[in-house]
């Protein structure tokens, strides 16, 4: 397996995303004997299950998304044979609604995304995104706790 073609397949997805393309966001997403078990998990969100339903609500968020851009770091890709887990952090850049800056910082994701080879292309499998609400190395205790 070449990192590089689960690393471009990745990329696709955000550029998809990006450029609210939901034909190229379908295209990047597990079909065939995948569709039923695709899952998706977008942070605030309960789990979706299908590859229908998580399409759905990629239509829903691109038609509510007038901008959005990502700066991922890091990013690491583990391969297990004919499926891949990619983890990452998702840096969001969104359009600022009523006000006069045009861009606002949407926060940071933790994102695991598990690829399979489905027809002979990595495609995505599972996606989940979890909001990153602390940091640690803040002033603050990871555990909320002063020992």
């Amino acid at each position: 397996m070449s990192l590089d073609t689960v690393a471009r397949a990745h990329a696709e997805f955000y550029a998809a995303f990006e450029n609210g393309d939901l034909d190229r966001m379908a295209g990047v997403w597990a079909d065939g004997p995948y569709a039923e078990s695709v899952s998706c998990v977008h942070p605030g969100w309960p789990l979706l299950r299908g590859r229908a339903e998580v399409l759905r609500s990629w239509a829903l968020i691109m038609a509510n998304t007038p901008f959005i851009q990502f700066v991922l770091t890091d990013v690491r890709i583990e391969p297990y044979g004919e499926r891949a887990i990619v983890t990452c952090s998702e840096n969001i850049l969104t359009a600022a609604e009523g006000t006069d800056v045009g861009f606002a910082p949407g926060g940071s994701v933790v994102t695991t995304n598990i690829f399979v080879r489905d027809a002979g292309q990595w495609r995505i499998w599972l996606h989940h995104g979890s909001p990153v609400l602390n940091r640690i190395g803040d002033d603050e205790d990871f555990g909320g706790t002063n020992e």
